[in-house]
């Protein structure tokens, strides 16, 4: 059997810090990953403050949580959490504590869907364009969505802000503006779904422009030592959308405003490559899915730099900081053992197993893929053990049952809202 190796030999466990001055314990991090565990109101719960404990007791120096919504008629699940202007602070102020509890730091991803709605939530559904989401035989199941006024753009730009603000009054360390995975902010930045005139489209700084002003507003409105990060597609992995290049270049645009790390990923849900689903030889060839491209932009990166998807072993973590990237994510591996990096101190071979997913079709592999995650999730926040081996198809069924009830409670709550 293989020796317990301190973790004193490990760059994994060494502290890093910010340019804020904010020092993270070591260089692991809970990546978000979407729970739809919202209670009535849609707010946090119970079932989320005891997943986010025992995260925090698993030995993570960073806790990022599943994305927060800015817009109460804009949630990517009908579970999903909404801070907004008129959200109640206390059970915002329990999460981070929670989160917060065994030592780490908390950044709350603050997100907003854009076109990637369902057909059947109600509220809007906006997009830079009136540009569907496209996934074959079930693109019937995205709601249609017009393209976005100025006055929208704006008010948009505010919800960032007043999210962010109330973050940090809440408790939490920092926020993350989502701008992956094909959300508004990452349809925004690609010329496949941004084919606007004005001055949010055409060129790639005009496309940038949105996640730009946000995140100069959220740096204007909370403390110089709360952090400031951004979640990036390393490529959206689609022809002719948004590539390496173009993820250099917004870094770029992004270091002289405040931003303390760039997380990178990839993909959407039309190339679901976060899920190990789509992707070219450069993401597949590695189980850290986007290892070679953040290489690539670690060489020229001004701003720090953290990668998350399919990292599951130590030493493809010490992988990951020997390419220049300072912080490793990980989601679904703290979905099925919340300890590891615990575990990780004594033994460089412990590690997580998950079958995968052999659904044919990448989008239904992706949503239950996505949806054995989250059976997980609510498995811990109700202090039960993970179950990994449950079938992804067993998955989705109880999702689908799952947001039904959701769904209707969220309409019950936005009509109330809005009467």
């Amino acid at each position: 059997m293989p020796s317990a190796v301190p973790a004193t030999i490990s760059p994994i466990f060494d502290p890093f810090t910010l340019p804020n001055g904010s020092v993270l314990p070591n260089r692991l991090a809970k990546a978000a990953m979407e729970e739809n565990m919202a209670v009535r109101g849609q707010l946090p719960g119970a079932a989320l403050f005891r997943l986010y404990e025992a995260w925090s007791r698993g030995g993570a120096g960073l806790i990022v949580t599943g994305n927060v919504m800015v817009h109460a008629e804009a949630l990517t699940g009908p579970g999903g959490v909404v801070l907004d202007a008129q959200s109640p602070m206390e059970p915002f102020r329990q999460w981070a504590a929670a989160a917060k509890s065994g030592g780490a730091k908390v950044w709350m991803q603050i997100n907003h869907p854009g076109r990637q709605i369902r057909a059947d939530m109600p509220g809007v559904a906006w997009g830079p364009s009136a540009v569907k989401v496209d996934i074959g035989k079930n693109s019937k199941r995205f709601a249609d969505p017009v393209a976005m006024t100025a006055e929208q753009i704006d008010q948009t730009v505010q919800r960032f802000a007043e999210t962010a603000r109330r973050a940090e009054e809440a408790g939490f360390d920092g926020v993350e503006i989502h701008a992956a995975h094909g959300y508004l902010l990452s349809q925004f930045l690609s010329p496949l779904t941004n084919q606007r005139t004005d001055r949010w489209g055409g060129s790639l700084d005009n496309r940038a422009r949105l996640l730009l002003d946000i995140t100069r507003a959220v740096r204007a409105t909370v403390a110089p030592t709360f952090t400031v990060a951004v979640k990036l597609n390393s490529a959206d992995f689609q022809r002719g959308g948004f590539d390496a290049d173009d993820a250099a270049h917004v870094i770029d645009l992004l270091a002289p405003l405040g931003v303390d790390v760039v997380e990178l990923s990839g993909g959407s849900y039309e190339a679901p490559a976060m899920t190990g689903q789509a992707g070219d030889e450069r993401s597949r060839a590695r189980e850290a899915y986007f290892l070679t491209l953040a290489e690539e932009l670690a060489a020229k990166s001004p701003l720090p730099l953290m990668l998350t998807g399919g990292i599951v072993r130590r030493p493809v973590a010490e992988e990951v900081l020997a390419g220049g990237i300072e912080l490793v994510g990980m989601g679904s591996a703290l979905a099925v053992d919340p300890d590891l990096p615990n575990r990780w101190h004594q033994d460089a071979t412990a590690k997580v197993e998950l079958t995968p997913v052999t659904i044919k079709d990448k989008a239904v592999a992706s949503a239950a893929g996505m949806a054995r995650i989250r059976q997980q999730l609510r498995r811990l926040g109700t202090n039960r053990r993970p179950r990994p081996g449950i079938s992804p198809k067993l998955a989705l069924v109880k999702e689908t049952v799952l947001q039904q009830f959701a769904l209707r409670r969220y309409r019950t709550w936005l009509n109330s809202r809005t009467a």
